[in-house]
């Protein structure tokens, strides 16, 4: 069986894009960025890419490519030392399944499971939303989901309509219709998010009752409940747009902000919701708010 080369390296402050340039340009049919330490990397707005403070870069060649020489060609491209640069064979394998290795169901709550295609649940009462890590944001692996997932799950009823603010892979709006929500709108600016979310909602057989929308003023006006797993300077700037577009009664759920920003968040929807925090985890917060009569 043939071997695959790998030269791995830490970025240690070069310019990433020109990196990649390099590693392609030398032979790479990958390139992948990773975290060398453990820090989190928060989802990038369009165009950014956002990386940890030691990243580690990955470069695969192809079976055929001479390592030593492709190991001294990146080097001198990169202007580091050959030793710098750790070499490593890997066996050929089904490369696209190598994440199932390590993507299992979960049980969010009670009821609720986010369960990859390649596993089953035997619990009788199991709510399965059936997906696989993509191209878009969101699998419940991440904390702020997480906790978007458990607030779904406690809820007795889920309310219609309900929005997927900057719905990723659509898996909260996707929880929500298989938990018993009739109507569902997901709304992303990244088009492979909208296409990711059609075709995972298809696969959950909730596509007839989760629309997807590429701009946000074609969103119902009076939902009666928003999930927005985003950014905290987002959730702000969004504060009054939210409160525009809801009724009283109707209820936020926002996450994707840190244990630290609770404050700036909380003191940007006060004047119109009653805010409270559902759960904190791994230095990450989820709130839920409910609009007040004016």
């Amino acid at each position: 069986m043939d071997a695959y080369l790998e030269l791995c390296f830490e970025l240690a402050g070069l310019d990433a894009a020109a990196v990649e340039q390099a590693c392609l340009a030398g032979g790479a049919i990958a390139v992948t960025f990773s975290d060398a330490g453990d820090a989190p990397v928060l989802e990038p707005r369009p165009g950014e890419m956002r990386l940890w403070g030691r990243t580690q870069v990955q470069a695969l060649f192809g079976p055929a490519s001479p390592a030593l020489d492709c190991l001294l060609r990146l080097a001198a491209a990169l202007g580091r030392e050959p030793g710098e640069i750790r070499l490593r064979m890997l066996a050929d394998r089904v490369w696209e399944r190598e994440w199932l290795r390590d993507f299992h169901a979960r049980r969010f709550g009670r009821r609720l499971w986010i369960c990859p295609t390649h596993e089953d649940v035997a619990e009788e009462d199991a709510v399965l939303v059936r997906l696989d890590p993509g191209l878009a944001f969101g699998t419940g692996t991440h904390a702020s989901t997480a906790l978007c997932l458990e607030w779904l799950d406690a809820q007795p009823v889920v309310p219609s309509p309900v929005i997927d603010y900057g719905c990723g892979s659509g898996v909260l709006g996707i929880a929500a219709a298989r938990l018993g929500a009739a109507a569902v709108h997901a709304y992303d600016i990244d088009p492979q998010a909208l296409e990711a979310t059609r075709q995972n909602a298809r696969r959950n057989g909730v596509a007839q009752r989760l629309r997807v929308h590429r701009a946000p003023h074609a969103l119902p006006r009076r939902p009666r409940l928003i999930l927005a797993n985003i950014l905290a300077e987002t959730l702000v700037t969004l504060a009054a747009w939210f409160s525009a577009r809801t009724a009283p009664g109707a209820q936020l759920v926002l996450s994707g902000l840190l244990e630290s920003q609770v404050a700036e968040v909380t003191a940007a929807y006060a004047t119109c919701f009653d805010v409270t925090l559902f759960g904190a985890r791994d230095g990450w917060a989820c709130l839920v708010a409910q609009r007040r009569a004016p």
